[in-house]
């Protein structure tokens, strides 16, 4: 995969193939370890390691600064942060903390991590509608301890990777293949890329949105 490099994003900046025709073309690109290795190619940053270690590094004082938000959007983050008294994993605090700031920034979670029971009528069917969405699989009745039956990646309708285990590895991952694949930001979840990329990967950091700057300057304080 390091000798045809050029190659593959001569390819993919140029023709802007599909997702599914480049997934037939270079199907061992899909994989975690791959993504992880590209991502390092195009920005000489560890994608897995820098990712994890920037979110729990930053996570107490990002819950303290949600902890100040009020109206609805501190009451919706109020409902995600209790998730973790029912499951007090490094896991599920890496969770909530991706959806808390993705509401903190006035987006909508949801639009970036969806929840499925594994018994749900037309789920897949719903995720083949999708352009881009972190998907998570939970059997019917499940714990709030119990980890998911999948997480995995909608992109273009095609589910281009599964098992990942949890949402932050995920959210991850979601991220290397927009570098990976070229792709733009959703717009409706500019601002959480936009943090996840230079706030948190630290890539292009020097030019912020007002609504990012804001948001790292209080993780300053």
């Amino acid at each position: 995969m390091e000798k045809t490099f050029a190659y593959r994003r001569q390819e993919i900046i140029q023709d802007m193939p599909f997702i599914a025709e480049f997934r037939d073309r270079w199907p061992a690109l899909f994989s975690q370890s791959e993504v992880n290795a590209e991502f390092t190619r195009i920005t000489s940053v560890s994608l897995l390691s820098t990712f994890m270690s920037n979110l729990d590094h930053y996570s107490n004082q990002l819950m303290k600064v949600f902890r100040k938000k009020g109206g609805a959007a501190g009451h919706k983050i109020s409902m995600i942060m209790a998730a973790m008294d029912n499951s007090p994993t490094v896991e599920t605090r890496r969770e909530c903390v991706l959806k808390a700031f993705c509401v903190y920034l006035n987006e909508n979670p949801e639009s970036f991590i969806k929840e499925y029971e594994d018994v749900e009528p037309g789920a897949m069917r719903g995720m083949e509608q999708k352009v881009m969405e972190i998907y998570v699989i939970r059997h019917e009745g499940a714990e709030p301890t119990e980890p998911p039956e999948d997480v995995g990646i909608i992109i273009e309708g095609v589910e281009v990777l599964q098992d990942l285990g949890d949402v932050a590895n995920g959210c991850a991952v979601l991220l290397g293949l927009i570098y990976c694949l070229n792709l733009s930001y959703p717009k409706d979840l500019r601002y959480t890329f936009e943090f996840l990329q230079k706030v948190l990967m630290e890539l292009d950091g020097n030019r912020l949105s007002t609504k990012v700057q804001v948001l790292k300057n209080r993780l300053h304080e």
